[in-house]
């Protein structure tokens, strides 16, 4: 069976996309990302914090950037890029190829139903943890083994994929097969060499519509 990340992987996210319309330039926005909103801000909301009481937080010690701040949440759906091209594609022809699929994901419980409102192909997966129901995130071993629990699997039937190193190597030291994400064709290679999708079709366009801004190894197979 194939599990995936989702952002990254499946959706691009950024929340430079927002704030490259709300500040001057291109160091501003670093400099905001990298000292106010950071991704470790961010994780929080991720493990489960309610975005009111973070934002809520950071607005007290930096009052003259409330506004930006506030727009982190207001705004949030403006730092979606959209799809990652061809990766939803390649969901639709495993399902097709009678494969299992299943996501765990680093996202805030709070915006993920509006994702999934945007992007249908959400609705593709068996088994989906999100971090931010669960209070887990990775690359705490914790989530991939709450995963194989509700899965019933041994981590060595899954092929788990990421675009983020830290999150691949804590999947493989629990027996995963891994695949870090860079492009569809990369990921559309190493799927078909292990039989999981067929050999004679190529990622094209895909027939999920979102509304966003834009030798076969049979314990993997199996449904």
């Amino acid at each position: 069976m194939v599990v995936f990340d989702i952002g990254g992987v499946l959706i691009d996210w950024n929340p430079a996309y927002l704030y490259r319309k709300l500040l001057p330039d291109e160091a501003s926005v670093e400099q905001f990302l990298s000292e106010i909103c950071t991704p470790a801000w961010n994780e929080q909301f991720d493990a489960g914090m309610p975005f009111a009481d973070g934002i809520a937080a950071l607005a007290k010690s930096h009052p003259e950037r409330a506004d930006l701040i506030e727009a982190y949440w207001h705004r949030w759906h403006e730092m979606l890029g959209g799809e990652v091209p061809g990766t939803s594609r390649i969901l639709e022809r495993l399902k097709s190829a009678g494969v299992q699929m299943h996501a765990i994901s680093n996202w805030s419980a709070e915006t993920f139903p509006r994702a999934r409102e945007l992007f249908p192909f959400l609705d593709a997966f068996d088994i989906l943890v999100v971090s931010g129901r669960e209070r887990l995130v990775k690359p705490d071993s914790a989530i991939f083994e709450l995963f194989l629990q509700r899965a019933g699997v041994a981590a060595g039937d899954c092929i788990f994929i990421d675009d983020n190193l830290a999150n691949i190597a804590a999947a493989a030291s629990l027996g995963f097969k891994t695949e870090h994400f860079d492009t569809a064709d990369a990921l559309e290679r190493r799927l078909t060499a292990m039989g999981l999708l067929p050999e004679n079709e190529r990622t094209n366009g895909s027939e999920w519509t979102s509304m966003s801004l834009q030798s076969v190894e049979p314990s993997l197979r199996r449904r």
